[in-house]
């Protein structure tokens, strides 16, 4: 049985971050909701609760039954969470002089405390909440502080219960990884086991158990993720394994018929399907960016759907869904920020069930996966791409012109940043076809053409990003060979936002 830590989700913007450090330390985790624990689960060592963009006092805060959870599992509150929880034990939450943002140092710790082990005053740690704890309940002992935040972290006496107001899952924490380890593996006593190939070996014997002699149908993209499960599935089912590949039309230059050439070395059974001219018909004239996902989710159900029904006896949707496509989408405030491809209606409409190999792994656990399968690296290291693919990087209406126009741009930017050696750096780019025109010379002649923006970032998990500080040199020459050689534009720029505020995709 796979032990695991809980980590409940009280909206937080950073609570998948507290899952990816957790998983760095090869303990497993899951994030569910803050109102769905799983109490009936004999796996679970452990209790993480997030932060929350509520305050305790609100009406409409985000609150549990603390009692059905304490003294059973250790338990850490973090932010909100440890604020909750010294709010309905009896102690005093106020709105700070003045948001409390950014770097603190911890000036005083309690070093014999289990939490704190290994970490010193003067550590730097990471500060986000408009709320502080006043005044602690009795038996709540502090163990840390900084200069602003007398109540940094504390624990109540004789439990296994400890808050803390700063953020451990934040690089900008130094210590939190160290604090993160103390928790789960000396306080809640994690083994530690969770592994690519600790991954394969039971999610290949539960598939074989799952699928048994079943025939199994799964759309790839030509991304990381369908890629990956399409190996694994492979390798516990074999030949019952049908994929399609669906090509909407806005595809990369070329990816068409470098996908199905790395699909075949793989040894999977791909039937590639050209229903480019569909998609550009239902695409015509539609500038809103969540309507072009849906007409593009619905078209590729609809061609998927019917190539699938030239098979026989298939009973499963193999799907390449992972763990932020399911948290994001099943989001506890109710607000969707993009809707995801992989997560849409298909089972439903082919009467399948769904198996879904990867939908407990972050980005990177995937490809980790992926090199323990022995899988091409040009394939792992792959960026992340849009399933509408280029059709949410034209801005406005789509057009042939306008993807044929953007493909060759993209192509000079991607294969530049290989050229370079910059593509592994990077964690995704591409270029954004912008809905304006601006006024040019070329070769002593006006022109008034289009503009494209130039987007790579850097990251670690796709929460947040950072734009990638590219070399003057080479977006120098990347801008100069767009120009020179893609007919229709004539300006290039360089998008220098993070995520947040802005997202990686500008649509």
């Amino acid at each position: 049985m796979q032990e695991k830590i809980i980590i409940l989700d009280f909206g937080s913007q950073t609570t998948q971050l507290i899952g990816r450090r957790v998983r760095e330390l090869n303990m497993y985790c899951e994030i569910v909701p803050y109102n769905k624990f799983p109490h009936s689960d004999p796996s679970v060592i452990g209790v993480i609760l997030s932060g929350s963009p509520f305050s305790v006092y609100d009406e409409k805060a985000f609150k549990i039954e603390l009692d059905t959870i304490r003294g059973k599992y250790p338990i850490l509150g973090i932010c909100y969470g440890a604020q909750f929880m010294a709010y309905v034990n009896g102690g005093t939450v106020e709105p700070a002089n003045s948001r409390e943002y950014g770097r603190a140092l911890l000036t005083t710790i309690d070093t014999t405390n289990p939490l704190l082990k290994g970490i010193e005053p003067g550590s730097q740690v990471w500060m986000s909440h408009g709320d502080t704890i006043t005044s602690l309940p009795e038996g709540f002992n502090i163990i840390a502080s900084t200069e602003q935040v007398p109540v940094a972290a504390y624990q109540a006496q004789g439990e296994k219960l400890w808050g803390v107001q700063f953020h451990p899952e934040v690089y900008h924490s130094t210590c939190g990884t160290q604090l993160l380890r103390n928790f789960v593996v000396d306080i809640c006593g994690g083994k530690q086991d969770w592994s690519a190939a600790s991954f394969i070996e039971s999610t290949v014997a539960q598939l074989k158990q799952q699928l048994g002699d079943d025939k199994v149908v799964l759309g790839l993209s030509g991304g990381v993720d369908s890629s990956v499960a399409a190996v694994l599935l492979n390798k516990a089912i074999g030949k019952n394994l049908t994929c399609i590949f669906v090509d909407h039309g806005m595809l990369r230059k070329n990816e068409f018929t470098d996908v199905l050439r790395d699909y075949e070395v793989l040894g999977l059974n791909v039937i590639g399907v050209d229903a480019s001219r569909k998609f550009f018909s239902e695409l015509a004239g539609v500038t809103d960016p969540e309507k072009k996902r849906k007409i593009i989710g619905k078209g590729f159900i609809e061609v998927f759907d019917e190539e699938a029904h030239k098979l026989s006896d298939v009973k499963w949707l193999g799907q390449g869904t992972i763990y932020p496509d399911c948290i994001e989408s099943l989001s506890i405030t109710g607000t969707t920020i993009k809707s995801h491809h992989n997560v849409g209606g298909l089972p439903e409409k082919m009467n399948l069930k769904l198996c879904e190999p990867l939908r407990l792994l972050f980005k990177d656990e995937v490809r980790a996966v992926g090199r323990e399968l022995g899988m091409p690296e040009h394939l792992i290291t792959r960026h992340p791409f849009p399933g509408p693919g280029l059709a949410v990087r034209i801005l406005g209406d789509i057009t042939p012109e306008k993807v044929q126009i953007l493909q060759e741009a993209d192509h000079i930017f991607i294969q530049g940043l290989r050229d370079w050696g910059l593509y592994d750096k990077v964690w995704q780019a591409g270029v954004i076809l912008l809905p304006v025109q601006s006024v040019g010379v070329m070769g002593d002649e006006r022109t008034y053409e289009r503009a494209v923006a130039l987007r790579a970032v850097t990251s670690t998990d796709a929460m947040t990003a950072d734009w990638a500080h590219l070399p003057y040199d080479f977006l120098a020459e990347v801008s100069n060979k767009i120009i020179n050689t893609v007919r229709g534009v004539n300006r290039v720029t360089y998008d220098i936002s993070s995520k947040p505020p802005a997202t990686i995709e500008w649509e």
